[in-house]
């Protein structure tokens, strides 16, 4: 997907942003290749974290653990459902281009511990639920079950529905749906763009991100005056309205750092070149040629970063239990792909910026559950939208990284729940399915990526000055 965007979650203070930018206007746009106008630093709004933290964090300690976790078999098959139809408009618009095409896998390629049971998280669910379904079967009510196993069943039940979730989940059990190796089938430019992909993000930000339809954003057709009425809007708006738009600017951003770092290059019969390609990333985040956008969509990058960061060091006691596996079937590799993902998520844990969530849907009880469903059902919205998206891969990866950012988000608004898990056993109070383990690590993955692919291009631009 394609294009631009750009607007937190309340957090200690709010504070201003020290951008190192030209004057717009100062250069000519033909100088665009010596402004390192990517080098954005100093604190972050609403948080309390600064750039140069996150940059020292992710690109030394966190990125290099993080892909070697993401390289191993159980992250790296998805399985996803790539032929459902657009829910919201008749879109037969397919991208005809051979890159974007996905190419799924045999199934005899993906490792049995993952077929065996794709839908739960560990061997010790995979177990549980047979028992589940053992009780269903016998009926809830039935009064030869003990009250521990009906509550079991009932936890159990509660917790597979979709009433929690923040995206619209593929059902993986259709015969459509299909594994997909996520390192066959890279993230990276499509040639998808023009129309069909400006009516994806339109309907995302114009439909779902809070906004009445008489402020336009910036840079949005019709309208535009430099974005003053839209800020000016933003800024009035609540904290979580506004931590809303910047989650959803923050992924558009990571997906064009994406495109712009895994351009094709070079197209020959004998050969395909894949690379950074400058002037794509110019032309979407360059303080002149976007109009003084291209900051703030990295701002909203770096937000994104945090928050889903965040996510990581709260679910540490899930992951902790001895019960839980990441199971694929080879024992010696599950065993040491669990020793990595603990260190990671201990690292997460470690950061020493940590936004507060706490006053998060703070304040009159009745009217933040209200604003909460609403923000729920806002993002399960466009979780919805990444099945029109005509371009398969770009689809496989928005629907992934949705469901990863909706994984997160819940992962913050379960925070007591999952302080109650009990250190051994089952947790029936917060669940995580693999589907859910695999879209939260692979998107905070992506977002790692664009950390790290910024700094590629600020060195690049430097040597180019």
């Amino acid at each position: 997907m394609a294009a631009g965007g750009a607007g937190g979650i309340p957090l200690l203070l709010l504070v201003v942003l020290v951008v190192v930018l030209v004057v717009p206007g100062v250069l000519p746009q033909g100088a665009a290749e010596r402004r390192c106008f990517c080098q954005v630093t100093g604190y972050l709004d609403d948080c309390i974290c600064d750039v140069e933290t996150i940059d020292a964090f992710n690109n030394y300690k966190l990125f290099p653990r993080l892909n070697q976790l993401l390289e191993s078999d159980y992250f790296r098959y998805y399985k996803v459902n790539l032929k459902k139809p657009c829910p919201f408009w008749d879109d037969n618009s397919h991208c005809g281009m051979r890159d974007c095409a996905v190419q799924p896998c045999p199934s005899d390629e993906v490792p049995d511990g993952i077929r065996s049971g794709s839908y739960k998280y560990s061997e010790e669910a995979n177990n549980r639920d047979g028992e589940c379904e053992e009780a269903e079967r016998l009926g809830a009510v039935d009064d030869s079950l003990s009250t521990e196993t009906r509550e079991a069943v009932l936890q159990w039940t509660r917790h597979d529905d979709s009433s929690e979730s923040f995206c619209e989940a593929d059902d993986i059990y259709s015969p459509d749906a299909e594994y997909v190796d996520l390192l066959l089938n890279p993230e990276r430019y499509t040639g998808y763009k023009g129309p069909d992909a400006w009516k994806i993000w339109n309907s995302i930000y114009e439909e779902n991100c809070f906004k009445p339809q008489n402020v336009k954003r910036p840079l949005a057709s019709g309208r535009d005056d430099g974005g003053h009425t839209f800020y000016k809007w933003l800024k009035g708006v609540c904290v979580e309205k506004r931590a809303f738009y910047r989650l959803i600017s923050g992924l558009h951003a990571s997906i064009n750092i994406h495109l712009s770092a895994r351009y094709l290059l070079q197209d020959t019969w004998s050969e395909k070149r894949w690379g950074p390609n400058v002037t794509e990333f110019q032309q979407r985040f360059d303080e002149v040629l976007t109009r003084g956008e291209g900051p703030r969509r990295l701002k909203n990058l770096y937000f994104l970063y945090l928050i889903e960061l965040r996510a990581l060091s709260k679910v540490l006691p899930f992951f902790e239990r001895p019960g839980f596996q990441l199971y694929t079937g080879n024992e010696s590799q599950d065993a040491e792909m669990k020793d990595l993902l603990l260190e990671i998520l201990h690292l997460a844990k470690s950061f020493p910026l940590h936004f507060d969530e706490n006053s998060f849907f703070a304040g009159n009880k009745k009217e933040a559950a209200k604003l909460k469903e609403e923000f729920r059902l806002h993002f399960k919205n466009i979780s919805k939208i990444m099945d029109c998206v005509g371009c398969f891969k770009c689809r496989l990866w928005g629907k992934l990284q949705t469901q990863g950012l909706g994984t997160a988000l819940k992962i913050l608004f379960s925070e007591n729940l999952i302080e109650k898990i009990p250190e051994s056993g089952p947790s029936y109070g917060f669940q995580l399915t693999r589907q859910e383990i695999v879209a939260l690590f692979n998107a905070f993955g992506r977002v790692s990526t664009s950390v790290k692919e910024l700094e590629n291009f600020r060195n690049i631009l430097q040597n180019m000055r």
